[in-house]
């Protein structure tokens, strides 16, 4: 693939030769030791990557996002029926736009404050620096008229100044993470210029219509927007509509057929069995798989399910909880805090519960292939998603997927955007630590007809709303032309 340059060594501005271009912050691929690829490269796991690799194959499409090095300059290439542009990234970038920005301003304030977001102007002004340059790099390999699809937080200026550069182009923007209400996004001092930012996509997709609704509101009380029917019109000095933007749900999904897959899989279900007995074959096996984030509520989920031990509710001979917390964002402190916290109160419940025969919480602080997390669904009979505040959480519809046979529980917090589609769910208030551990045991004790019936409901949801289907429909609807209302 040819990326056109500028003498400066940028992108250059006249249209490439990419008739699709998706941009996030990171690039689908993941460097692997060169015995291990032809060329050092191999596709991250991941939703998003299974979603859009279809698309970009058939519309001969390009991906702009950083490849993870810091201070490290990679010339464009090809994998995997994919053209790739890397962005390059200095180690104090990382640090300002990456670690502070995007993970310890925006990530906060976006979840309803749970921990506190920072302000800091240098943290800002690498966002704005970092965005720039991801836009660049899209306008400089987009075809005339090409679509160009931004994906998350980390990049919310970049329709703005993509729509400076190649106003031909057809830009969509999607938040993968909550979007909060006005009166908590009120308190980022760069507000407007984020909402302008957003503005300047032909469609801005969210996971919620809670989001979306949110969005809305704050582009008319920030930026004096008109907003109708979940359209912002955006009018010359002369009153003329020049621009509309809309904003609407796309609740992101799962790639349903590979994890059906590997349900089926007689070494995955092989495995499953394996970590059964492995647990001393419990009655019953509770699981948590997240990320290492203070949005997840694990500490919640312990302190609900160590209580139930303690007052011999569930007994320590019957039940076994099995936490998977995977690394994340280890050098931010927030994050150190947390993973210390979580350490502590799991050595609390199995000091105090744990028998020779027996173990309270098997605490795993890894990251584990696709293969291991559906045997680990497999062996699961209730599933914990107590997250505070979630964009989604794949975890729980992957869970589902995975029960062919209608088996298993799932307790969902009212708080991850899941909660809209699987509606069977056991829901739940996690702050509520009395109301969790109640419906932890109603979990524990569900009936087969009541778990089946639930377990249906949930699974025809899933199962005609796959990953492939939620790109195809904000594809869908970003090519469609709005019409003033």
């Amino acid at each position: 693939m040819h990326v056109p340059k500028e003498s400066n060594g940028k992108p250059a501005l006249h249209p490439g030769n990419s008739d699709f271009i998706v941009v996030s912050n990171r690039l689908p691929v993941d460097r692997v030791p060169q015995e291990e690829s032809d060329d050092g490269w191999r596709r991250s796991p991941g939703g998003l990557v299974t979603a859009l690799a279809p698309v970009m194959a058939s519309r001969g499409g390009a991906w702009v996002g950083w490849h993870g090095a810091p201070d490290e300059a990679l010339e464009p290439f090809h994998h995997d029926n994919m053209d790739l542009i890397p962005v390059g990234l200095s180690a104090e970038e990382v640090e300002l736009y990456y670690e502070g920005f995007s993970n310890s301003t925006l990530w906060p304030l976006y979840h309803d404050v749970i921990a506190p977001p920072e302000f800091h102007r240098t943290w800002w002004d690498a966002y704005r620096t970092v965005n720039q340059r991801f836009a660049h790099a899209a306008a400089g390999a987009a075809a005339k008229g090409a679509t160009v699809w931004v994906q998350d937080y980390q990049l919310q200026l970049v329709p703005r100044y993509l729509r400076q550069l190649r106003p031909d182009l057809r830009i969509g923007f999607f938040n993968h993470i909550p979007f909060p209400p006005p009166e908590i996004f009120a308190q980022l001092p760069w507000r407007k210029e984020i909402i302008s930012g957003l503005l300047e996509a032909d469609l801005v997709g969210f996971q919620r219509a809670s989001d979306t609704a949110n969005f809305l509101r704050s582009a008319r009380r920030f930026v004096g927007a008109g907003v109708k029917a979940a359209q912002v019109q955006s009018k010359d000095q002369d009153g003329k509509v020049v621009h509309i933007s809309r904003a609407a749900p796309f609740p992101i999904s799962i790639d349903v057929g590979q994890i059906q897959e590997l349900a089926a899989n007689p070494d995955v279900i092989a495995r499953a069995k394996q970590i059964r007995e492995d647990l001393g074959n419990p009655k019953t096996i509770l699981l948590g798989v997240d990320r290492l984030d203070y949005t997840k509520g694990i500490t919640h989920r312990l302190k609900a399910y160590g209580e139930l031990l303690t007052e011999k509710t569930i007994k320590v001979e019957d039940a076994a909880l099995i936490q998977v917390a995977s690394p994340s964002r280890e050098r931010v402190e927030t994050y150190k805090q947390l993973r210390e916290d979580v350490e502590g109160i799991v050595g609390r419940i199995n000091g105090q519960h744990d028998t020779i025969q027996n173990t309270a919480v098997r605490y795993l602080h890894h990251s584990y292939p696709v293969e291991e997390m559906v045997a680990l669904y497999l062996a699961a009979d209730v599933m914990l998603v107590t997250a505070l505040r979630d964009g989604m959480n794949l975890v729980a519809k992957e869970y589902v997927a995975a029960r062919g046979d209608n088996t298993g529980a799932l307790v969902l917090s009212e708080f991850a955007g899941a909660a809209d589609q699987l509606k069977s769910a056991l829901l739940v208030n996690p702050h509520d630590i009395d109301g969790l551990k109640s419906t932890i045991v109603r979990a524990v004790n569900l009936s087969p007809a009541e778990s089946s019936r639930r377990m249906r409901a949930m699974r025809r949801q899933i199962l005609t709303h796959d990953v492939q289907r939620w790109s195809e429909d904000f594809l869908t609807t970003l090519q469609t032309e709005a019409e003033p209302v």
